[in-house]
């Protein structure tokens, strides 16, 4: 690949929606020379700087719960090739003790989260963005495995975020920049031919 500079990629989309499965599949089709993947959920502030709800509940999904400052600089010391490191954000989870991770510079950059695109100064610095979403029941059920499994949650807990931060996030931070987007990858059941349309355009970049 001859790009002076990283060709960035930002993929957004609804809780649950397929994010994290289309990054695995990245990985597993990419060397780490190749690319290199950074996930917004790495730069949430600290507890202590999170909005609460009426209820006394944290919101985490608020835009103003991330540190964007943080990102978009660690993103351009890599667009000039320089390695970053960060802490594992562990979504507080007691079970899981944080470690450090490393971020290469790699000729495909890809920056993934939920409210990627609400911050100007990330916004500007991508050359494809992407939308994977799903059905609204199924991302709920798919969080619900999900947040029950990993994050030891209860049910009423995850109905809870559901309905009071993750619904109100979805509607005002996430459709008003859908129609923004290059690419938008459904998968409810699967996103096969969409992703063959991105490694498609991923190996013509990398062959280049």
């Amino acid at each position: 690949m001859r790009r002076s500079k990283p060709y960035i990629i930002g993929v957004a989309g609804g809780s649950a929606s397929g994010k994290t499965t289309l990054i695995k599949r990245l990985h597993e089709l990419y060397k780490p020379e190749q690319l290199c993947v950074i996930s917004q959920d790495h730069y949430y502030r600290p507890l202590s700087e999170q909005q609460v709800d009426d209820n006394g509940e944290i919101n985490f999904d608020l835009p103003q719960g991330i540190d964007f400052v943080r990102l978009a600089r660690d993103v351009r010391k890599l667009k000039q090739g320089n390695e970053v490191q960060i802490v594992e954000y562990t979504f507080n989870n007691p079970n899981i003790f944080p470690k450090e991770i490393t971020f290469k510079p790699a000729p495909v950059i890809v920056i993934e989260g939920l409210f990627i695109y609400t911050n100007a100064k990330l916004d500007d610095m991508f050359d494809l963005k992407l939308y994977v979403e799903a059905e609204l029941e199924v991302m709920l059920q798919r969080r619900l495995v999900r947040d029950a499994e990993e994050r030891g949650m209860t049910r009423e807990q995850i109905e809870y975020q559901w309905n009071e931060h993750v619904l109100p996030a979805y509607e005002n931070y996430l459709l008003p920049y859908r129609e923004n987007v290059d690419l938008i990858i459904v998968n409810n059941t699967h996103f096969n031919r969409s992703f063959k349309v991105l490694t498609n355009h991923l190996d013509s970049l990398l062959s280049a």
